[in-house]
């Protein structure tokens, strides 16, 4: 099996069809459905995506995608290690700095799924589009 660490924007196409991207998103998770592949998500990406659905879903509806995407995947914790790891990377966005301290922790994850390479330009971990994963499973 394959642990990939999911990153938000993945999810959000996910659970908000956002066209084209959901339909890859969808594959991604059903994968992860059918233990083909493991997904783990930073735990403050919760935060990100009900923010983000929120304005569009409203709070009822988004808490319930919340609540059925926990149970498909593995969240992360951000701790203190990989906040100040974040906040000395030499990222401009601090928001994918977390979320690649929080891959980067967990020895068990092989690569990273973003729409946004660029924000993962220093990786040491392997970094895919969601349609380059596909093409590999």
């Amino acid at each position: 099996m394959k642990y990939f660490f999911v990153d938000a924007n993945v999810i959000i196409d996910y659970l908000s069809k956002r066209e084209p991207f959901s339909t890859e998103a969808a594959e991604l998770f059903e994968l992860a459905e059918n233990n083909k592949i493991r997904i783990f998500v930073s735990a403050v990406s919760f935060n990100v995506i009900y923010y983000i659905l929120r304005q569009q879903l409203g709070h009822k509806v988004t808490i319930g995608y919340l609540v059925e995407l926990s149970s498909l995947i593995t969240i992360s914790d951000v701790t203190h290690s990989v906040i100040n790891n974040a906040l000395t990377f030499d990222n401009i966005d601090f928001e994918d700095s977390i979320q690649y301290y929080t891959a980067l922790s967990n020895p068990e994850i092989e690569a990273i799924i973003t729409r946004d390479k660029k924000g993962f330009k220093k990786s040491e971990l392997p970094v895919f589009k969601p349609s380059e994963v596909l093409k590999l499973i």
